[in-house]
């Protein structure tokens, strides 16, 4: 007899149903699974023949054939165990024929019949309820993720035993409630700005940042706050739209990432990739693509610390993505495409061993050792970074001063003002923050009074800056002047937009 039923695979942060299709026949006893199954799915004969009979069903003793389809797609995981079980009993005509219409089902299996969690329950869920399922049996550690997705009843299953008496009305399992999207407050920041000791140019320079999504590169000795610096930043950055966290969301079940207790992201998200990884591993690939840390860090900061000990191919990926805001990855199998939409902040020693330009420690490396060093950043990449600030040692009284600086939430709701004022300035444009604004833009909203063309003028004759860099520090005038609510760019917001600009040799 032939049973049908459906389930899900995982194609880049996409889903695409899958019909399983088991037939039981006379015949010599066997059990063979067809339609492009990688090792996980072909071992799922062993655990499904465990699990049916610790349910307390038989095993049919005839030959049988799983087939899912399409064929041609490459099926890999455990995700599949739970509807071939359920497959086998069907068309072993231990269950009803009915028991699955429109339904999918996902989930792994333990040999005692255990519903173990699976990667992607959102992703699927969402797919599900495009296709025009009604219900979907998921491992009950995935219910509240799934339940997400609204206008689609999720099943948690904890056990096939369990399951299997739900769909023979023996004893009903409950549908998970739908997850509010609204359930979660925001958590406290890692770090708070008002415990970061000194570095007042510094802490402007992140607030700048964050106003107008604006990346990042702090330069200074070791042991000055750069990396605290960093991971203070998300505690001022807008809080995600509902739109936003469902993205994010999406991106960390397809990696496996989300907490079964917190199953919606509300935070934004901070990446920090050693300086080991490998260029697939900070933009995504592999055999069967997976995203990398700049898509996991989508909406939200990427942290490169030691910035010239990553190596040059894996930063040189990097400039495609600070562009476009996605990354594309092309296989011969095909090409998918994940969202990077990230806020670069990287930090690095000016030399080898750390102090060159400082004026307490002197720099035992020689001025070919310092050049050589700085040379590991291309000129393209360095194009891309906004603002560049110095972070220097801080100062005995600033780390014994028991006053407490300004707290994070203060300084977000500056931002938070800063970025209302450039989603209506750039309403209808396609793009949301000062940092992705074009010539025509800059020419449009940058406008200058006439005092300070002059200003600038003169700026760019003395420090001969390049067109780019010109479009660049309008930007950040204009970032600067959001945060004071201002129409135009003044003098002050020029003057401190200067103090930002990328310079090479980066120190001294």
């Amino acid at each position: 007899m032939l049973a049908r039923l459906f389930s899900c695979a995982l194609i880049g942060l996409d889903g695409e149903p899958v019909t399983v299709e088991v037939d039981v026949s006379r015949g010599p006893p066997g059990f063979t699974i067809v339609g492009l199954p990688d090792a996980a799915v072909q071992e799922a004969r062993e655990r499904v023949r465990s699990a049916i009979r610790y349910a307390g069903f038989s095993f049919p003793l005839a030959r049988i054939v799983v087939n899912l389809a399409p064929a041609d797609l490459r099926k890999e995981g455990p995700a599949y165990d739970l509807p071939i079980a359920l497959g086998v009993l069907l068309a072993s005509e231990q269950l009803p024929r009915h028991a699955l219409e429109e339904a999918m089902v996902v989930g792994e299996l333990g040999l005692d019949g255990t519903v173990r969690h699976v990667p992607g329950a959102l992703v699927m869920a969402a797919r599900a309820r495009e296709l025009g399922f009604r219900r979907m049996f998921v491992p009950a550690a995935d219910a509240a993720e799934a339940a997400l997705v609204p206008d689609l009843l999720i099943y948690p299953v904890p056990t096939l035993q369990d399951l299997l008496a739900h769909l023979l009305e023996q004893r009903p399992l409950s549908p998970q409630p739908p997850t509010p999207l609204d359930h979660w407050a925001d958590p406290a920041p890692a770090v708070d700005f008002a415990d970061i000791k000194g570095q007042e140019h510094a802490k402007r320079a992140l607030e700048v940042a964050a106003a107008g999504n604006h990346n990042v590169l702090m330069v200074g000795p070791p042991g000055t706050g750069k990396t605290l610096l960093a991971r203070a930043l998300p505690g001022i950055l807008p809080r995600l739209s509902l739109e936003e966290a469902l993205e994010v969301t999406r991106i960390y079940s397809v990696a496996d990432l989300l907490s079964p207790e917190f199953p919606l992201i509300r935070q934004r998200p901070f990446r920090a990739p050693h300086h080991t990884i490998s260029h697939a591993g900070l933009v995504g690939g592999g055999r069967f693509p997976r995203p990398g840390e700049i898509s996991l860090a989508h909406r939200g900061v990427l942290f490169l610390d030691e910035l010239p000990e990553f190596d040059l191919r894996a930063l040189e990926v990097l400039r495609q993505p600070l562009e476009d805001k996605r990354v594309v990855i092309s296989r011969a199998a095909g090409t998918l495409e994940f969202p990077a939409a990230f806020q670069l902040v990287a930090a690095m020693n000016p030399c080898p061993c750390g102090y060159y330009g400082d004026p307490l420690k002197p720099c035992t490396c020689s001025p070919s050792m310092v050049a050589r060093y700085q040379k590991r950043l291309s000129g393209p990449l360095l194009d891309r970074i906004d603002i560049q600030i110095e972070v220097p040692r801080v100062e005995y009284e600033k780390l014994t001063d028991d006053r407490r600086g300004e707290p994070s939430a203060a300084i977000r709701e500056r931002v938070e003002q800063a970025r209302a004022r450039q989603r209506e300035r750039f309403h209808g444009t396609g793009i949301t923050c000062n940092a992705e604004m074009g010539p025509g833009h800059i020419r449009a909203y940058c406008r200058l009074e006439p005092e300070v063309q002059s200003l600038l003028k003169a700026a760019m004759h003395q420090l001969h800056l390049s067109a780019r860099a010109y479009h660049r520090i309008l930007k950040v005038a204009r970032t600067i002047a959001d945060l004071e609510g201002a129409d135009t760019l003044g003098a002050r917001h020029l003057a401190e937009a200067l103090q930002y600009r990328p310079r090479w040799p980066l120190v001294g």
